[in-house]
């Protein structure tokens, strides 16, 4: 990294700054992405509902009637997707939006033409969930 030309060489302080702003916002971008999916796909279900049902698992629609478990998918989708979005106490909807995600692509591995692009949104929750993974290090 290139110093900055009103510091002495090596300005240490004003480096680390830059690069954890960097990191910062490359986070934060991260975050809209996930978080655009979930708000994109639970307000979708509402809208459209017969393009989205049919991504449950037929064992689920056999329980739940389709509608009402769209319905709630999608408010759990919207909410998740505001969480992630907020950057407050992310483990838990990054680890949730992670094994909603899982389970989308196992339970519809047969039309990975269409879902392949949710590993990619898959890797990031993940890498979000460890982010954020709860620590009991104390830190100065």
């Amino acid at each position: 990294m290139l110093a900055h030309p009103k510091l002495p060489s090596g300005g240490g302080n004003y480096e680390l700054r830059i690069m954890e702003n960097r990191e910062k916002i490359a986070w934060l971008i991260v975050r809209i992405g996930v978080a655009f999916c979930f708000l994109y796909a639970g307000i979708a279900g509402f809208i459209n509902p017969d393009a989205w049902v049919g991504w449950f698992p037929k064992f689920m629609r056999d329980i739940v009637p389709e509608m009402l478990l769209l319905q709630i998918w999608g408010v759990y989708e919207i909410v998740t997707g505001l969480w992630i979005l907020s950057g407050k106490k992310i483990f838990i909807p990054s680890l949730l939006a992670s094994l909603s995600l899982a389970g989308l692509i196992v339970f519809n591995f047969g039309t990975m033409d269409v879902i392949f692009r949710d590993v990619t949104i898959l890797t990031a929750t993940i890498a979000l969930s460890v982010l954020n993974f709860p620590s009991k290090e104390i830190r100065p």
